[in-house]
């Protein structure tokens, strides 16, 4: 007998081509059997949607950010959500919740929230008490109401769990497995004989600690550091690249699709990720990169916060800083890239990535999922 899939909205706020938790969720969702369109928005520098075995709607928006810019999104997500046929709804974030909610009820229809970081303590809202509060109100109002609930790591759920008594899954951010072609650093135009230092991250953003690493390079030697993604402070780090001429010791690469990234990833030597201890949402973050560093037997230089901390203790597979001084962070690299540790370490990082894989982590999503009551 022919039985019609059942359709899933998922809604994310960004771009849909650099977001791969938000990639991983559709492929989840299509594999349980769903038809899959994914709502986003289109930016003047997005990439083209690549082939995806989903259908894709873009928005594009007059206000790109600001509280008129949250107004009109939510507005024409609203629309959406509500004009379009959906059995299932999911919103990625609290930026995409309040509309997935108000359609569930309407519609009656399952609703899955996936909170990607503690969004109230983000950085962004630190200086800003009446945003926080608006963000705040709207988590609290809906978040004890809702049923089905994930996020990326235990610290986060723990935090939910205690604070609203619902129940969060942990799906952690792990990325698939590459399946690439590698690449010389030749064929990526990079120097050969040269130690390759990398910061990934679509969200490269403030308190990342992306310009203390940039300052740092002044005193790095015989190394490249490549900055691959987009954030808030993307101009200031190309600023900074300038004002210390630091052109041949840094390379910022915008936003390019997973495939080229990797690439870049499988050539480096030492992966950094030294987000500050300044807020809970990045005390308590794990971030994909990490996963993609040890993936291609890339070691880790970190800042001591406790999701991180746990994997790379685990695995021996990285480095810490003690604080986000430039001379701090440019005699550790120092030390790391003439150390023996090195070689040892990128054995363990290989080890750490064939163990944490999304084919592991996934299987937990598939049991979620599968477990949605209509």
């Amino acid at each position: 007998m022919f039985t019609t899939k059942k359709k899933v909205i998922v809604s994310v706020i960004n771009d849909l081509v650099t977001d791969n938790r938000v990639q991983k969720t559709c492929g989840v969702l299509a594999e349980s059997g769903y038809e899959v369109l994914l709502v986003g928005r289109k930016l003047k520098n997005s990439l083209p949607v690549p082939n995806w075995n989903m259908q894709t709607k873009r928005m594009k928006l007059i206000f790109t950010k600001g509280p008129l810019f949250y107004l009109f999104f939510n507005i024409r997500l609203f629309f959406i959500l509500l004009f379009t046929k959906a059995d299932l709804l999911f919103a990625n974030d609290l930026d995409t919740l309040w509309p997935n909610f108000i359609v569930s009820k309407i519609k009656s229809i399952p609703l899955v929230y996936d909170s990607h970081e503690l969004f109230c303590e983000v950085p962004e809202l630190k200086n800003s008490n009446l945003k926080r509060k608006i963000w705040q109100s709207l988590e609290s109002n809906i978040v004890p109401k809702l049923k089905y609930c994930i996020t990326v790591n235990q610290s986060i759920a723990n935090i939910f769990n205690e604070k609203y008594k619902v129940h969060f899954f942990v799906i952690r951010n792990i990325p698939q497995k590459p399946n690439v072609n590698t690449k010389s650093k030749e064929q990526l135009n990079l120097p050969a004989q040269t130690k390759i230092i990398l910061m990934q991250g679509a969200g490269i953003n403030v308190e990342r600690g992306a310009e203390e690493l940039v300052e740092a390079m002044k005193e790095v030697n015989q190394a490249l550091l490549l900055i691959i993604g987009g954030g808030d402070v993307w101009s200031k780090l190309a600023k900074l690249v300038e004002v210390h001429q630091l052109q041949d010791k840094v390379i910022l690469i915008d936003k390019i699709p997973k495939e080229e990234l990797i690439s870049y990833t499988l050539v480096a030597d030492l992966g950094i990720s030294i987000d500050k201890n300044t807020n809970l949402n990045y005390y308590n973050s794990l971030p994909n990169k990490l996963f993609d560093y040890l993936q291609a037997g890339i070691p880790v230089l970190a800042t001591h916060l406790p999701e991180i901390e746990r994997i790379l203790n685990q695995y021996n597979a990285g480095w810490f800083i003690e604080n986000h001084l430039p001379s701090h962070i440019a005699e550790r690299i120092n030390y790391i890239l003439g150390s023996e540790e090195l070689a040892i370490k990128k054995t363990n990082a290989l080890r750490a990535g064939m163990e944490l894989n999304w084919e592991t982590e996934k299987v937990k999503y598939l049991k979620l999922i599968e477990g949605i009551q209509f």
